[in-house]
């Protein structure tokens, strides 16, 4: 029998996380097939026969014209040289030519333009995607942070290690994984509030880790080195790191002041994105107040086997 794949209507990959489900749909095969290569890399879990509605519809249109930003919204950069539009229940995002648009509908939709496919090594796909996936979860409490995350095994409690790129949370992370702590993801959480409590999980499921010359080596550390990944952790220590290219780390703790304006700098979207702002701002301050909070000036003896995981133990 011949069978003939019709691309009139777009073909819909269903995933969930949190108890909520997404819908991914494109028209264009290629596309499709790059952004199922790409969610591999994410803790979405597929579901292949979906019982319900979805939370949130997501589609993708490579080469299609793109619709006009309304006059009247709130506009601001991002980072990228990107730029921001909110209002009327709306957001829209320009990057490199690209579109998104995020509708508080229900389910919640948002649309993704993009002029041509981009490349295997142009980060413009992950990024849009990425905008598209926390923009739409932030409709339902849950908030994406900058920060890789571990759990103390003595504690259970979670280790927040908020830091922008280049800062070492990669590193520090992959330490205390293989010194038996298990991890949530070294680079991007989602936190919401669950009964009071701020919780935390991974996003990003590999690790990329610098290997010298700006190069960094990506892998899964529970499938390559049989490491132990946590689904979720509810947070109990935050470190914001900084590299201070010494021999020995520095630590000092800070005040709640000092972590609530730590937090909103790792957190630009409770700022911009107007929609959702004050129950973002609401998770922060709980956040703060669970949790006991360190400036980390991060040295070279942190690479010594077992020390990350001494010193943790040391401010838990």
């Amino acid at each position: 029998m011949q069978v003939t794949q019709v691309f009139s209507r777009p073909a819909s990959q269903a995933f969930s996380v949190a108890g909520r489900l997404l819908f991914i749909d494109s028209f264009d095969f290629q596309l499709r097939k790059s952004i199922e290569l790409l969610f591999a890399g994410w803790q979405l879990t597929p579901v292949p026969t979906p019982d319900r509605c979805p939370d949130i519809r997501i589609t993708f249109f490579c080469g299609d014209q793109q619709p006009n930003i309304p006059r009247n919204l709130d506009q601001f950069e991002i980072a990228g040289s990107g730029r921001c539009y909110t209002g009327d229940g709306e957001l829209y995002l320009t990057l490199r030519g690209a579109l998104i648009r995020l509708r508080e509908t229900s389910p919640v939709a948002v649309d993704v333009w993009i002029a041509d496919l981009p490349g295997p090594n142009d980060p413009l796909l992950p990024t849009l995607t990425s905008f598209a996936v926390c923009a739409a979860l932030r409709r339902f409490g849950m908030f994406d942070m900058h920060s890789a995350g571990v759990i103390d095994p003595r504690t259970e409690k979670g280790v927040l290690i908020v830091g922008p790129s280049g800062s070492g949370k990669s590193t520090l992370a992959l330490q205390l994984a293989s010194a038996g702590w298990p991890y949530l993801s070294d680079d991007e959480l989602l936190l919401s509030l669950v009964d009071c409590v701020v919780e935390a999980r991974g996003f990003r499921s590999f690790f990329a880790v610098s290997s010298g010359a700006q190069l960094k080596h990506c892998f899964e550390p529970d499938v390559g080195l049989g490491l132990t990944r946590a689904s979720h952790a509810s947070p109990g220590l935050m470190l914001f790191t900084s590299l201070n290219g010494l021999a020995k780390s520095e630590v000092s703790k800070l005040t709640q002041a000092e972590s609530m304006m730590r937090l909103v700098r790792a957190c630009p979207w409770a700022s911009y994105d107007s929609s959702i702002s004050v129950p973002n701002f609401e998770m922060l301050s709980a956040l703060v107040r669970q949790t006991v909070a360190f400036e980390l000036l991060a040295g070279r003896d942190l690479l010594q086997p077992g020390y990350a995981a001494e010193l943790l133990t040391q401010l838990s």
